[in-house]
């Protein structure tokens, strides 16, 4: 069965040696301690919204994508993306990468088609996406949480 994902899909070389590829076990070890769940930003979200009564689902594995944060009454789903793994300012920063380019950049550029893909399809499924990055969880929560309220009283005076 063919996946939503595999259409056209920027192919991503696999990173290990045989590739060409090499990382230092310091690095390895670094690399593995990163987490795509629970993250700082991600829980500082959760318990500002927590705070002001708004009820949700966190990594709803129900819908594309496994939305960090689903408010499945008004058919929200929040993603908290990093700004590496993701693409931030990315014709800018491209060319800041220097290590392994021919791993990263495809790798980050599949992130970012993978990231296209779940948001049509939620919308598809009626859903509203709002993708935050980190650092404006973390720099400037109160115009994050008031961009969802925004949304959510909209919503509340629809139904």
């Amino acid at each position: 069965m063919k996946n939503e994902y595999d259409q056209d899909s920027i192919k991503v070389p696999r990173f290990e040696e045989s590739a060409g590829f090499y990382t230092s076990p310091a690095r390895r070890y670094t690399m593995s301690r990163i987490k795509n769940k629970n993250t700082k930003p991600e829980i500082l979200l959760r318990r500002a919204l927590w705070s002001k009564n708004i009820r949700f689902r966190i990594h709803d594995k129900s819908l594309p994508g496994n939305p960090d944060v689903v408010i499945k009454k008004y058919e929200l789903a929040i993603f908290v993306d990093g700004e590496f793994w993701h693409g931030f300012d990315w014709k800018q920063r491209r060319n800041q990468i220097k290590s392994n380019r021919r791993y990263w950049i495809p790798k980050i550029e599949r992130n970012m088609q993978k990231d296209e893909l779940t948001n049509r399809a939620l919308r598809n499924m009626g859903y509203t996406v709002f993708r935050f990055w980190s650092q404006d969880i973390i720099k400037n929560l109160p115009k994050v949480l008031n961009q969802i309220d925004l949304y959510l009283e909209t919503r509340k005076l629809w139904r």
